[in-house]
């Protein structure tokens, strides 16, 4: 049997969370668990987008612009 490819490795989250939760969860505690770990990439999703907000200089201007320009596809 030939090396195990890399897209069968579990990552280093993966393997972290293996030794915090090698028990079984309530489903109750499954759902909080997702909960926090949606908002935890929530909130770094939401920091990159104003590093790049502030880093190309975009204002509320600029967002009104986009609400209010019609965009049609030339079908």
């Amino acid at each position: 049997m030939g090396p195990i490819s890399n897209s069968n490795k579990l990552t280093n989250l993966q393997l972290e969370l293996l030794k915090y939760f090698s028990y079984n969860l309530s489903e109750e505690q499954l759902v909080e668990i997702k909960e926090l770990l949606s908002k935890y990439f929530a909130e770094k999703a939401t920091l990159e987008m104003d590093k790049v907000w502030d880093d190309q200089g975009l204002t509320n201007d600029t967002m009104d612009e986009w609400l209010s320009e019609h965009l049609r596809s030339s079908s």
